[in-house]
């Protein structure tokens, strides 16, 4: 999943949302999925969600993002479907029972998790992190120093997966089999790895910390912003869709 979570320039409509409008829509579509009880509504969202993705040109960093999740969505999948036992049976074997509850279960937690993760990570793909600081910091007053924790713990992300596929190849240089199936000597091989990754987010954190202390971080205040961003007419529209999508959650689960 390396890169998916960095801004990708552009002019779309998403783009040029406000900052706020796109933090909010985005949480507003991952409550519209924890609400909802249909497996419908929730496959309705995810198309949404490739949608949006289509019309800000990254719906292939979207797809990169479903093909990366994949595993971790079967694996959940198949524990829902073994240790639920309520509803009725498909079929029983060697003391192992399947039941529709539990498939039904499965289904909802995968396609909740899908359709919470992609609306965040969409977000960071069309906003830069300038301005969502700018944004908590001018309009929501909130203090530049949490702003600032915030915007960076989110660009390290994608920082830590390009780290960590440096040393996975420098290691793979050096004769070490990541090919293998094997999960558990998978993650005898990658664990090891953890060490030289954390070396080097403590000297890329101290970096960090010494550039903007030459910036002046400490004297930096609500009027400091460049760029002061105003609600338009998309923003509304963005929001009123993020609203139906939750009274549409909830309605459907009362018929």
């Amino acid at each position: 999943m390396k890169g998916v979570l960095n801004y990708i320039p552009g002019q779309t409509v998403l783009h040029r949302l406000d900052p706020r409008t796109k933090l909010i829509l985005s949480l507003m579509i991952c409550v519209a999925s924890f609400l909802s009880g249909r497996v419908s509504f929730l496959i309705g969202l995810l198309a949404l969600n490739l949608l949006l993705g289509a019309a800000g040109h990254v719906l292939p960093q979207v797809l990169r993002i479903l093909k990366g999740m994949a595993k971790a969505c079967a694996v959940m999948f198949i524990l829902q479907v073994l240790f639920i036992q309520q509803g009725n049976p498909y079929f029983e074997v060697i003391g192992i029972r399947i039941t529709d509850f539990g498939v039904r279960t499965a289904y909802m937690v995968v396609l909740r998790l899908l359709d919470a993760t992609i609306p965040l990570s969409l977000m960071l793909m069309v906003t830069r992190l300038t301005d969502l600081s700018n944004a908590l910091v001018v309009h929501w007053h909130l203090p530049y120093q949490y702003a600032f924790t915030i915007t960076t713990a989110l660009h390290f992300i994608p920082v830590f997966f390009s780290d960590m596929q440096v040393i996975s190849e420098a290691q793979l240089a050096r004769g070490v089999d990541f090919d293998t199936r094997n999960p558990f000597r998978r993650f005898a091989l990658m664990a090891p790895l953890s060490v030289p990754l954390l070396v080097s987010s403590v000297k890329k954190t101290e970096q960090a910390a010494i550039a903007v202390e030459l910036r002046g971080f400490n004297l930096r205040t609500r009027t400091s912003a460049y760029k002061v961003t105003r609600m338009a007419g998309a923003d509304w529209a963005a929001l009123a869709l993020g609203a139906a999508l939750i009274a549409l959650s909830v309605l459907m689960n009362t018929l």
